[in-house]
Formats: C-alpha cells, structure tokens, sequence
C-alpha cells in the first residue's frame, strides 16, 4: 500500500483507513473524558432540585453561581491551551482531568450560595483548556477533509453525557440519607471522581502527535505527517499564524462572538431544563428519564449533519441553518408553556440545532489558524464563548423570576442564536473566498 502526501481535499480509500484508525485510537478515549467533563459540568441542573432548597438559592443565585464555571473557564482558556501547546497534549489533558474531578466532588461539600459560586468557578478554572486543547490536538493528527467527522465523533459526548447523565444523576438523588449525606451531595461525590480516575488513565492512552505513534507503520506516520504539514504550510501562506494576531483578526472575533450566542442556548438549555419540565408535574426521576429524550434526537442528527457539512465547500451554511433551526424551535417552546408534548417537541427541536452546530463549526476556525494561533484563537473562541455558559443560566434565572415563567427567557435565548446564526455567515464568506483566491492562484502558478 503506498499514500501520497497530497493536499487534494479528496481522500483515496487507503487515506480514509489511516484517518479511521486514528480517529478510533485516540477519539473513543477523549470522548468517554468529554462525556464525564460535560456531566461534571451541567449536573448541578439536576441537584438543584433539591439542593437550592437545602443551600437556600433563588432561581437567580443558581443562575449566578451555576454560571461561575465559565467565568473560572473564560480566565484560564487561553494559558491553559499555551501550555498545553508547550509540554504536550497528554501531560497536560491529564492534569486537567485530575483536577475537575476533585474540584467536582468537593462541590459536594458547600453550604450555601457563597460557597457554591466558589467552587464552581474554582471548577471552571481546573477544567479549562480541555475543549479547546481536544480541538488543537485534532488538527495535530487530522486533515481539514477529515475533521468534522473527528470533531462530531468527540463532541458526540454532549448528548450521551445528557442521554445518561439525566436518568443517572436524578437517580443518585434516591440516595438522600445515607451516610449522613444528601442525594444530590452523593451525585456530585459519584460524578465527579471518574475524571480524576481518567487523568491518570490519560498518561498511559495518549500519543502526543504523529511522530510518536507506535501504533502507527513508518509508511503511515510519514503520509500523515506529510499531509498535515503541507496543510499548516497553506495556513501561514495565506491565514494566521501568529499568536499576535488574534486579538484583531475580525474572524477571530466573530467566531467567538458566534460561540458566545450558541453556548447562551447550549447552557442555558441544558441547566435550566430539568426546571422547565418539572413544571409540568413530572417527579424528580421522570425529570430525568425526560430530559434524556432531545440529546438522543441530538446524537443522531449531529452525526448526520457533521457529514454533509465535510462535504460542503462554505462548511457556515451548516453551521448558520442548525442555529437558526435551534432559535425558530425555542421560540414554538416559548409559545408552548402550557401543552407538555409540544414544549418537549420544540425542546428536541432546539437541541438538535444546537449540536448540529457544535459538529459543525469548530472546522471553521481551524480553517483559518495554525501554529500557536491556532493554540491561542481556539482557546479565545471557546474562552469568550464561554462567557454565554454564564450569561445564559443568570439571564434565563433572572427573567424566569421576574415574569414568573420561562417564556420571555427562551425568546431571548432564541434571538442570541439567531444572531449567532446571521454572524457565521460572514466568516464563511471569508474563508470560502479566500479559498477560491488560493486555488486560483495554485492554477495560475501550474
């Protein structure tokens, strides 16, 4: 068998065996980790059904503390992702993991609304640079042709974390009393040391890039190689590759703008969710067997999705169409308070738009950056969008205790993914001309 190191966008059946066997070598391990981070990250959504009693938290102090996490997160992305850029991804995504989890599981052990907002900044803080270290790491091991397909596979998580985090935390709740404990402490306690466990699994699992991969034949480590320097090459020939750059490429910018709209709907949803439905007279285990119900019609559209995009030459029409489907849902739930069908309906409606667009639009940015600006602008991406998972639960608490409800509150939430939807479309013209430019210029030079 003999590859070539080819920058065509077409990938021969070979080229796609190595890739499928990178892909289930190193995303299986990082998935099962992002399933545990997103778990540690939203299960307070299913303790504060009892926990905001027992701690004395108002719908808006939740909302406040809850969305500390990602305040902690939006501080420390970008350090977090340099240094991870310097001393390797597996040392680094394994400290990360040892961390989150002790922090998760202390969680537990708070009084009341101060120390509750503590710990979950505290948690955001330990837990950054894991997103988007995972996503520079994929462009150390996979072509532009091949992320999305690597990136969908990975952030799959979301909607299994949800899918079986849901029915698992409300049913840990069912613990109450033992040991002295309450079941959402039990939760938090259960939930959290996993991650610490995986951080030590992590020294032994991950391969920092191509050129250490054992697992790999010499004929396949030197094409990957190959292919992904010639890719970084086309980069810096024509896109960012400084760090320096990032804080005033308008593409930057926007895209952390876009992720700041999408993650106001992505946690704000998530958070407030098993609250939404609860309002219709389900018990506490129903809650969560419900909740369940979006992120499995999530999972399987986001796959499907995040292939059609590979596909696509302005990958944004994908990303822009989900945002807007995820805004036109949560404005029929808004409308549908009073009917518990319809409202779960329009609920599976929104998370399907929102996970189609997280399948969709972190190749966009990495079309763009390389080298450490690649390390640094992901991170300020994910960083500033971030700062949604905290905007998004207070703005969602606050409204739903001045109204009453949460109708006005998912309208607002629909309008910021609407505008994040409107926003992606200019990057995307962007790239998608700047690409034409480059294949003209190589046709011009031939």
């Amino acid at each position: 068998m003999v590859v070539k190191a080819t920058a065509s966008s077409d990938l021969t059946p070979d080229e796609e065996r190595i890739l499928g066997k990178v892909l289930w070598k190193i995303v299986p391990f990082l998935l099962f980790c992002y399933i545990i981070a997103y778990l540690d990250r939203v299960n307070v959504g299913i303790a504060s059904l009892t926990m905001n009693k027992d701690l004395g938290l108002s719908p808006s102090q939740f909302g406040w503390s809850a969305g500390l996490f990602f305040f902690g997160y939006f501080l420390a992305e970008i350090p977090s992702n340099l240094i991870l850029q310097k001393v390797g991804a597996r040392r680094w995504i394994a400290r990360i993991l040892i961390t989150w989890g002790l922090l998760s599981a202390g969680t537990a052990f708070v009084t009341g609304p101060t120390s509750f907002g503590v710990m979950r900044f505290l948690l955001g803080i330990g837990e950054a640079g894991f997103t988007p270290g995972v996503f520079l790491y994929f462009t150390y091991w996979f072509p532009a042709r091949f992320r999305g397909k690597a990136t969908a596979a990975f952030l799959i998580g979301i909607p299994i974390a949800n899918i079986i985090g849901a029915p698992l935390s409300s049913s840990l709740l069912a613990l109450d009393g033992i040991a002295g404990l309450k079941g959402w402490q039990w939760l938090l306690i259960v939930e959290g040391l996993p991650a610490t466990i995986m951080g030590f699994v992590c020294l032994f699992i991950m391969t920092d890039k191509p050129e250490q991969a054992k697992w790999l034949t010499a004929e396949e480590r030197n094409w990957l190689s190959g292919v992904l320097a010639k890719e970084r090459q086309d980069i810096e020939a024509n896109h960012l590759s400084a760090l320096s750059g990032i804080f005033t490429d308008w593409r930057v910018l926007t895209c952390a703008a876009v992720n700041f709209c999408a993650i106001i709907g992505s946690v704000g949803i998530g958070l407030w969710m098993p609250q939404i439905l609860k309002v219709f007279g389900f018990g506490n285990v129903q809650v969560g067997f419900v909740a369940a119900i979006p992120y499995v019609c999530g999972a399987i559209a986001m796959l499907i999705w995040a292939r059609l995009s590979d596909r696509a030459a302005d990958r944004s029409w994908y990303v822009a169409s989900a945002l807007m489907f995820g805004s036109v849902s949560l404005a029929v739930c808004s409308y549908a308070q009073s009917s518990a069908l319809l409202s779960i309906v329009a609920l599976c409606g929104a998370v399907v738009g929102i996970m189609c667009y997280q399948a969709t639009f972190w190749p966009v940015p990495s079309s763009f950056l390389t080298g450490r600006a690649a390390a640094g602008g992901l991170a300020l991406i994910v960083s500033i969008g971030n700062l949604g998972g905290f905007a998004g639960p207070y703005v969602i608490g606050e409204i739903r205790e001045a109204t009453g409800s949460f109708a006005w509150a998912l309208m607002a939430v629909a309008g910021c993914l609407l505008v994040g939807g409107i926003l992606i479309r200019y990057v995307g013209l962007s790239v998608y001309r700047a690409h034409v430019r480059q294949q003209a210029g190589a046709m011009a030079t031939q």
